[in-house]
């Protein structure tokens, strides 16, 4: 092979690559989008709270489209929540981690993985917490924890009930034990939600797995999932190679974990704010009867100490 052959072929090859990854920028830029039967212009999947009309595949979405679909478009106040130091460990593997939280902070338009807003349903305030998937696969690091500890303290503050659509893929490597330590940090701060007798409601959306399952996405008083969703802790193929047999059809999707006891409801996008609704409302109303007996039990405890002295 001559210089000129070689030349050639390394031109080709910048090319193709060049041609590949215009091609996935066009596709994320176009108006089209692709389904069970091919193509769909994304503004009719839109109109159809991005739910596939044939195939009723529940797509992706972003935190603030749930919101808008949750308590109507920007009826709802975002919060601004702490952002710790990025890369506390100056991580690099193919790239540094810096420059992946760049990439993902421009492609999403926001700071961490998750975004805390509060808004009202059947005229209940209750603070909600959403993960985008398209923020580093959703995978939790300390600013993710930040931003839950941040909602859970709203709420607590603010004596709301407290919703968190979970998704993304587990804990963050980048930041190896201070990701993993946001699985017990979530946890407590839900110990302290619950103390407070405030409802805690977890909307499970694909994919929801790792240590965001081992964490706050199983710990709800209810657990609803959207249908179709992938909820697993370990992966379908390490489990089928532990146990060396055949998978049941459906497994770990939100329909067979119905089954298993893990997910209570199953309800599609479309009726997810009436049913959330009618959810707060038992809630509270159960909530409200416990601080009237405890009241009635604190008053008679006082009686019998001012009759005994």
């Amino acid at each position: 092979m001559n210089w000129i052959t070689k030349i050639i072929k390394a031109g080709e090859k910048i090319k193709t690559a060049f041609h590949e990854r215009a091609s996935k920028e066009d596709i994320a830029k176009s108006n089209w989008t692709s389904c069970c039967k091919g193509p769909i212009l994304k503004k009719d999947l839109a109109q159809n709270l991005w739910v596939c009309p044939d195939c009723n595949k529940h797509h992706r979405i972003k935190p603030s489209q749930r919101f808008d679909i949750l308590f109507g478009k920007n009826n709802y106040e975002v919060f601004k929540t702490p952002i710790p130091q990025d890369d506390p460990l100056n991580w690099t593997d193919s790239k540094p981690y810096k420059d992946r939280l760049k990439i993902a902070r421009k492609k999403t338009a926001m700071e961490c993985g998750m975004m805390v807003a509060c808004g009202t349903i059947n005229n209940i305030k209750i603070t909600v917490v959403a993960s985008d998937f398209d923020f580093l696969g959703g995978s939790i690091a300390a600013a993710e924890g930040e931003a839950f500890l941040y909602g859970i303290q709203y709420a607590i503050e603010n004596k709301t009930p407290f919703l968190c659509f979970s998704a993304g893929g587990g804990m963050r490597m980048m930041e190896s034990l201070i990701s993993l330590s946001q699985m017990t940090r979530t946890t407590l701060a839900i110990n302290d939600l619950k103390k407070n007798n405030l409802p805690y409601i977890v909307c499970i959306t694909d994919p929801t797995a790792g240590g965001i399952t081992a964490s706050y996405a199983m710990l709800g008083d209810i657990h609803i999932a959207e249908p179709g969703a992938l909820i697993a802790f370990a992966g379908a193929r390490v489990i089928q190679g532990t146990v060396k047999e055949e998978l049941p059809e459906g497994f770990q999707k939100s329909e067979y974990v119905e089954k298993t006891g893990f997910v209570d409801l199953i309800v599609e996008r479309k009726d997810l704010a009436s049913k959330i609704g009618t959810l707060l409302s038992i809630f509270l109303k159960r909530n409200s009867a416990i601080r009237s007996d405890q009241d009635e039990t604190s008053e008679d405890s006082q009686s019998l100490t001012k009759a005994a002295s």
